[in-house]
């Protein structure tokens, strides 16, 4: 278990919706501009109340700091705004001479790019311009210059790197399955990747796009049947385990927002998935409503607003990951037809069958000799 879980579970049902490029499947993400700014200032503004010193001649006669920086998108790019102090002199006598003072703002736009690998952001600047205060252009050949040589190299060299959270999905995904569908799910985990990225109103806009299988069952898979008591107990077993991750994932959650009062909410939605899943795996009233159908529908309502606070509060990039779980979920309540090589879909006779998988794998791990380790 790890702290990926959740997204695995919701990635792994995600999975199975397919795109309208046959064989392909993909996933829109939505990176606020909030967590962009979050990258921004840990990568370069690390001077004291979000300030960057880009350049100074070690005397104090000229120096160029950028501060506050601000994002937003405009016209398909990111608008990045700072507030900027620029001094340029040259010593005399054991003094500074003062050739050059200003303070203002500096306007950049940038294009957000994905590199040839389709895994780091980039923002390479298109444009650049400084203002006064009063919001007038300068076109001041000294301070042009500054700029032009320390402040765009230094805003366009920022990267996020979507590598981690590709990666830590496809391991956390790869523990739950059985060895007869390992190869097959690692075919599919191995084509993940980032695509068309652009610069909305509220974010970043990007696709995330792995390969299906080459033959995918697309037909209504046979009803699973309830379980058993002996399932019943291996289920029970299973989620003892879950139950305590899950519980340590919600502090963690609560605690990377720093806004605890969500640590009761996400409680009593583990709280609601507990009985919801229990009745899920038992016979029911085929023509009343699924349980877990409607377990997921409800949640996503009272989850999605949590987890956009949780993303927009935790530390660093942190929130990246609860981005992308938003956005996932959404794109799966979207679409009517789901089917999956794995068998699985969001409802008692998906659950049934994923939960059988689970079990059944963890049976395999637990039946291996233990490896010798020299």
């Amino acid at each position: 278990m790890n702290k990926y879980f959740i997204i695995t579970v919701f990635s792994f049902l995600l999975g199975i919706s397919r795109s309208g490029i046959a064989d392909q499947l993909s996933v829109p993400v939505q990176i606020d501009y909030s967590l962009i700014k979050k990258a921004i200032i840990a990568q370069l503004y690390t001077g004291k109340e979000h300030s960057a010193e880009l350049w100074n001649d070690r005397y104090g006669c000229s120096y160029l700091k950028l501060s506050n920086p601000n994002v937003e998108g405009q016209n398909g790019q990111i608008r990045l705004v700072n507030e900027v102090q620029a001094k340029f002199g040259t010593g005399m006598g054991g003094d500074c001479l003062t050739i050059l003072e200003w303070a203002g703002v500096l306007e950049t736009f940038q294009q957000p790019a994905l590199d040839s690998n389709r895994s780091i952001l980039s923002f390479p600047i298109t444009r650049a311009g400084a203002y006064d205060r009063q919001g007038r252009h300068l076109a001041i050949d000294k301070l042009q210059e500054l700029i032009k040589r320390f402040a765009e190299p230094r805003l366009a060299s920022v990267k996020v790197d979507l590598n981690e959270s590709r990666r830590s999905i496809g391991q956390t995904l790869a523990q739950f399955f059985p060895k007869n569908k390992v190869m097959q799910a690692q075919d599919m985990l191995n084509s993940l990747r980032f695509d068309e990225v652009n610069a909305g109103k509220n974010g970043l806009n990007i696709k995330l796009v792995f390969d299906a299988p080459a033959k995918i069952n697309t037909a209504n898979p046979k009803p699973a049947a309830p379980f058993s008591e002996t399932e019943q107990k291996q289920w029970q077993a299973a989620w003892q385990q879950w139950d305590v991750f899950l519980s340590t994932a919600i502090k963690q959650v609560s605690d990377d927002a720093e806004l605890p009062e969500l640590r009761e909410t996400l409680l009593q939605i583990l709280k609601d998935s507990r009985s919801a899943f229990q009745a899920g795996l038992k016979e029911h009233d085929p023509d009343s409503a699924d349980p877990v159908r409607a377990f997921f529908t409800h949640t996503w309502q009272r989850l999605s607003p949590v987890l956009s606070a949780v993303a927009k509060e935790a530390p660093g990039m942190q929130g990246l990951r609860y981005i992308t779980l938003i956005a996932a979920t959404d794109a799966l309540y979207e679409l009517e037809n789901i089917s999956a090589p794995f068998g699985l879909e969001i409802s008692s006779d998906g659950l049934r069958r994923l939960a059988r998988l689970l079990i059944a794998g963890q049976q395999q791990t637990q039946s291996e000799p233990p490896h010798y380790k020299p």
